[in-house]
């Protein structure tokens, strides 16, 4: 299922966001990308999206900026000192006039910027905390995109099971038809040979149309398409975040496509046959929406 989660946190020296974006896949597929210097945060993050999430592509994102815009500054009072020397040297020597103070912090070396030390284990150690708390609350966001599309995609797929109950009741309704059509059939075709073969009892003629009646027989795939409506409606019913039913709805879908394959192979009816292609369609829009189901 697609969706898009963003959050932001910051310390007393940098601040970070998380970005998450997910699209319809048939496994879980991660791809995250962390700055220089913050590899150490990658697995954790893999392992979080994989506690969460069970399909799709997900692109999760963290970009880190610097709150500070320098270092500190400081006077080098060393070299302020033996500047101000020359200079009252240069002054007594010369009679030149002294240079202003700003003039003096303008030569070079005499503002430096502090040296900022590495940050401690602790220090590192907080900042991954928090890092990783707000990763779970953009975790938290994309699960609850993801759950919103769900809901509105059940009432998709609903249809389509409504779709494919309406074929399988038209499928049954014609299939009872199937006796007498098979009869008239045999009927025909035997009236073509009777000039060149021996004219059949009425036993042996029955049990040639029961022949052919049990093996165009149906009504055990219109049995189990029936069963496989029904667990499709449970799957929708039970589905939430901790229970994930998109891998037994794949498996479901193949399971309709089986019996709607030996439904049309053992029709004897042209009108029958039109009705399983159009439930094989149905099955097909199905499993298509099916993909995008956690």
């Amino acid at each position: 299922m697609t969706g898009y989660a963003r959050a932001q946190g910051a310390d007393e020296r940098r601040r970070w966001v998380w970005e998450a974006r997910s699209v319809n896949g048939r496994n879980l597929e991660i791809r995250c990308r962390v700055p220089a210097g913050f590899d150490r945060l990658e697995n954790p993050a893999r392992t979080a999206v994989g506690g969460r999430l069970k399909r799709g592509n997900v692109s999760l994102t963290l970009t880190i900026a610097s709150e500070q815009r320098g270092n500190p500054l400081r006077i080098n009072r060393a070299l302020l000192a033996e500047l101000a020397g020359m200079v009252d040297e240069v002054r007594r020597t010369t009679g030149a006039a002294a240079p202003s103070a700003d003039g003096l912090l303008r030569v070079r070396g005499v503002i430096e910027e502090e040296e900022v030390g590495a940050e401690s284990e602790d220090a590192l150690s907080a900042l991954d905390r928090a890092i990783s708390g707000t990763l779970d609350e953009v975790l938290k966001a994309l699960a609850a995109a993801r759950a919103a599309e769900g809901e509105a995609l059940a009432v998709v797929i609903d249809r389509h099971v409504a779709e494919i109950e309406e074929l399988c009741g038209r499928a049954a309704e014609r299939a009872a038809a199937q006796t007498g059509i098979i009869r008239a059939r045999f009927e025909s075709q035997l009236g073509e040979l009777l000039e060149r073969a021996p004219a059949l009892s009425e036993e042996r003629f029955a049990q040639e149309v029961a022949l052919l009646v049990g093996k165009a027989d149906v009504r055990e795939e219109l049995d189990r398409l029936a069963a496989h409506i029904a667990q499709a409606r449970t799957l929708l019913a039970t589905a939430q975040p901790q229970n994930p039913v998109g891998r037994k709805f794949d498996f479901l879908c193949q399971e309709f496509n089986r019996e709607a394959n030996t439904l049309c192979s053992k029709s004897a009816d042209i009108e029958l046959t039109r009705i399983g292609i159009d439930l094989k369609g149905a099955i097909e829009r199905l499993r298509e929406q099916v993909q995008n189901v956690e």
